[in-house]
């Protein structure tokens, strides 16, 4: 039973639907943008039951919904049928035919709220057709429609949908905040709530996956056990480690499926923020401030090994890996590059 007080950070977007509901006058359509994971349905799931609620109060100069009341039970079972979720059937398109048929359930008026709210979990997934037929009902709304579109891709969006909504842009969280959060609800030990809230650079919902997450354990035991053999070993071995480290197994030792991209782009981030660990300690020779603080002797011996001169060019190499992989470069063969470059600066 979430409020608006649980939502960390967002003081801004917090502030808008505060208003909304403070004074009756909610927009027909917010879009809110933001990361993957980044709470943008949790936001807009709050905000709809608050919208519907028949009991709301203020708590802490924030208007909330009361949690009792039949639409609010209805809303947390996602049984309410004013509140919808919309679905598509294709997994990475919502077709023109979908939203029509959304379009022509618009009409109806609510069966028992004073709203009729519609939302679109992955709204950069409609097409071009799509997006023109949900225009027609985005110019002339009837006022009891609320449309929450959430999306991770803003440049998607036709620029005459774009200035038919309120857009909510999700801004990065305060580490310290995710760090409470996440040792208080989920009982993270302080060094690994540090290092999720480095990795999810202001992503709530990322800091609490990669929190609950044992393969982000098991990337950072299989990198740094790379990193130590690497100096010793041939291409071809540091490459076969490289891809067990991209290739995550369950319990059975199969496959998973998981994103290689968004594997290798944690797997960067833990090389990058090793290396920066192993310059701050090269230069202070302390501890202190280091995200990999509980893998000291491994960033000492690092430290041994390299001058400043080939640390700064592996963290630059680990930068330019990650642009190439942006623009579409094979990842397999940036990866590739990456290695030879960390390996001759380790000798």
């Amino acid at each position: 039973m979430a409020d608006f007080a649980d939502i960390i950070g967002q003081k801004q977007m917090i502030d808008h639907l505060q208003n909304a509901l403070r004074t009756g006058k909610a927009s027909h359509a917010y879009i809110i943008t933001g990361e993957k994971e980044s709470g943008k349905e949790f936001i807009a799931r709050i905000f709809a039951k608050t919208l519907m609620c028949s009991d709301r109060h203020e708590d802490y100069g924030l208007i909330e919904p009361c949690h009792k009341c039949h639409s609010c039970i209805q809303a947390d079972s996602a049984s309410n049928p004013d509140i919808i979720t919309v679905t598509h059937e294709k997994p990475n398109t919502i077709s023109v035919d979908e939203i029509r048929a959304i379009c022509d359930d618009v009409v109806i008026k609510p069966y028992v709220g004073p709203y009729k709210i519609y939302i679109f979990p992955d709204g950069e997934k409609m097409n071009i057709q799509a997006q023109n037929a949900l225009l027609k009902t985005l110019e002339e709304p009837p006022s009891y429609v609320v449309m929450l579109i959430l999306t991770d891709n803003l440049d998607v969006f036709l620029p005459t949908i774009l200035s038919r909504c309120v857009v909510l842009p999700m801004k990065p969280a305060p580490d310290e905040d995710i760090k409470h959060f996440l040792m208080k609800e989920y009982h993270t030990p302080d060094y690994r709530a540090d290092l999720c809230v480095s990795f999810a650079r202001g992503n709530v919902g990322k800091a609490i996956l990669l929190s609950q997450n044992e393969d982000f354990e098991r990337m950072r035991k299989q990198t740094f056990s790379l990193l130590q053999k690497i100096s010793r070993k041939e291409l071809h071995e540091i490459l076969d480690l490289v891809k067990e480290i991209e290739t995550p197994q369950d319990e059975s030792g199969n496959a998973e499926n998981v994103d290689k991209k968004e594997v290798i782009s944690d797997f960067l981030d833990m090389l990058l923020f090793f290396f920066r660990d192993v310059l701050v300690y090269k230069a202070t020779e302390s501890d202190g401030g280091l995200i990999f603080a509980g893998d000291l002797s491994y960033i000492r011996d690092t430290a041994e090994k390299c001058t400043f001169e080939g640390l700064n060019s592996i963290v630059e190499l680990i930068s330019k890996t990650r642009r190439r992989i942006q623009v579409n470069v094979n990842p397999d063969i940036a990866v590739e590059m990456l290695m030879i470059g960390i390996k001759d600066n380790m000798k």
